[in-house]
């Protein structure tokens, strides 16, 4: 293993315009764990995990996000409120403060790499102010061996500068003093004024959804995957709170990862990372025991609070709901060595549905699978945001909104081509509610997802037959291994009809004001693969 001081002789910080007093190279996660603890930017909790707050943001700033609009990006990029633009001079201005800012400081660097799948990997130097943000970096992106590093090139440079902040956001063309711009052309993302990590995970995230589609033919999901024992990748999609890291993790099956992935011309599925960065409000041993397991030491708690008895408290989220922890995936016992597999077979989109009345297991079609990727739909339920007293609609394009710089239609075209030349089957999973909305029905249960889940994976619901939902068009199956028959059919399962029709148009009239912002780029089979009925329709079956 190279010494740290052999690791500071492969490149000079001064190539970049930055004169640092000192830079630490690469330091172990055991190093960067004793300086934050030593300088008091950090706490060990009993079993010695490191414990940090990121100050005043706890989360992203999707308003303070950026992409240099230049020729790369001007005619590429779907501009607007998720992807704002700022000018390649206000861009060269700012790097060159971050660049002034970090000079004269003690800073770490840190080489790595995105893309698990060798043909694609794309190396990362992240030049950070803080040491733990360093050991983000080591547990998120993938590790080079000790001889990878000693000729490691950049195709990608990140400069984080938490402590700085734009002192006149107008004259840079940006809205305050922080920020996170990434310039394609110079393949360099700046995180500014915010010392949240995630913004450092998600820019490179962001990149890849431009570079890799554009560039490389490959579609970038934001999804997780796991492989079965026959090599048989299933692939789910899904926003917080529907059960994406919950039902990716089997017993049965290898997890790929939980959120970053890619999906190749030749049906490789590979994981963008290394680690895992997973919501631990309400954590227990019984809820998500792997993530429960993984928080040790070398794992990153943030924004966390430690009991008197040295144990962190999952439930107090007095500084955040978003607390978090980032940890490298082989704290995870069952895991695909590689983080790629072939083959994919089924992918899963889950949706929380408040309203209750999508059915809890359909199969779509190209047009419907494409459909609903672009939706991205869940359901906010009453008590989570101040002033919600009922279900509402929320949709976030192709599951991953925020971090999409192309149009959404161009990941569905993606995404179908790929499952229609794979023969993969999409299924829509409702993790929500049955017999009622949220307040009137119950949500339902884990267990008979999971039994969905496993039929699906077993090929047991390839031979059955499926009803037509009449209101949005999706085939449900009549009958699955493991799940009571009535509920397979959400209508059967309210007590009066004509309120599931009334709740389900309402739904559907949801989808179809959503879908208007995306349909003149869509196709028409896509725009087909919406619901059926609209609220302006009439229904003259009598309930």
């Amino acid at each position: 293993m190279k010494t740290t001081e052999t690791m500071t002789k492969q490149a000079d910080l001064k190539q970049y315009g930055i004169d640092a007093a000192k830079v630490n190279w690469n330091l172990s996660p055991e190093e960067l764990q004793k300086i934050a603890v030593a300088e008091g930017s950090g706490e060990e909790t009993a079993n010695g995990t490191l414990v940090i707050k990121t100050g005043k943001f706890t989360g992203r700033s999707p308003q303070d996000r950026f992409i240099v609009k230049d020729d790369y990006t001007a005619e590429r990029v779907w501009w607007g409120k998720t992807n704002k633009a700022v000018s390649p001079e206000n861009f060269d201005k700012l790097e060159a403060e971050i660049k002034k800012y970090l000079s004269g400081k003690e800073i770490y660097a840190r080489d790595g790499y995105v893309c698990a799948e060798p043909e694609y990997r794309t190396n990362i130097r992240t030049v950070t102010e803080y040491s733990w943000s360093s050991m983000f970096v080591f547990n998120m992106f993938l590790r080079p061996s000790p001889s990878e590093l000693e000729n490691f090139s950049e195709d990608w440079l990140v400069l984080c500068a938490p402590g700085y902040e734009c002192p006149d956001p107008k004259a840079y063309g940006i809205r305050q003093g922080n920020f996170s711009i990434i310039n394609f052309t110079k393949k360099i993302a700046l995180v500014g004024g915010s010392a949240y990590t995630g913004e450092i995970k998600k820019g490179i995230f962001s990149a890849m959804n431009m570079v890799l589609p554009v560039e490389r033919n490959v579609l970038p999901m934001h999804c997780s995957a796991n492989v079965g024992k026959k090599g048989d990748t299933a692939i789910f999609f899904g926003l917080s709170g529907t059960g994406k890291t919950t039902l990716s993790a089997d017993p049965e099956r290898k997890l790929i990862g939980d959120d970053e992935h890619g999906w190749t011309a030749d049906n490789t599925i590979f994981n963008f990372e290394g680690g895992c960065y997973a919501k631990v409000i309400d954590l227990s041993e019984e809820k998500e025991p792997d993530i429960f397991r993984a928080v040790k030491p070398g794992a990153l708690l943030e924004n966390i609070l430690i009991k008197e008895d040295g144990e962190p408290d999952y439930l107090d989220s007095s500084i955040t709901q978003n607390t978090r922890v980032s940890y490298p995936i082989y704290h995870i016992d069952n895991i695909q060595e590689t983080l790629y597999a072939n083959n994919p077979k089924n992918i899963f989109f889950l949706t929380c549905d408040a309203f209750g009345v999508l059915p809890p297991v359909s199969k779509l079609t190209p047009g419907q699978a494409a459909y609903h990727f672009i939706s991205g739909y869940t359901a906010k339920v009453a008590g989570t945001e101040a002033g919600i007293t009922e279900p509402v609609p929320s949709f976030s394009a192709c599951f991953g909104e925020p971090f999409m710089p192309l149009h959404p239609t161009v990941y569905g075209e993606m995404l179908s081509k790929k499952m229609t030349e794979a023969g993969v089957n999409v299924w829509l999973i409702n993790t929500g509610w049955s017999a009622g909305p949220y307040g009137v029905g119950s949500r339902i249960k884990l267990k008979y997802t999971r039994a969905m889940i496993t039929a699906i994976l077993n090929g047991e619901l390839d031979s059955v037959d499926y009803d037509q939902n009449f209101i949005f068009g999706l085939h449900m199956p009549k009958y699955c291994p493991g799940v009571p028959t009535e509920i397979l059919d959400p209508m059967n399962t309210w007590l009066k009809k004509g309120e599931y029709v009334g709740k389900a148009i309402q739904l559907a009239h949801s989808f179809h004001l959503n879908f208007e912002k995306f349909a003149a780029q869509a196709s028409e089979q896509i725009i087909e693969g919406g619901p059926l009925i609209d609220e302006h329709h009439h229904l003259n079956e009598s309930f």
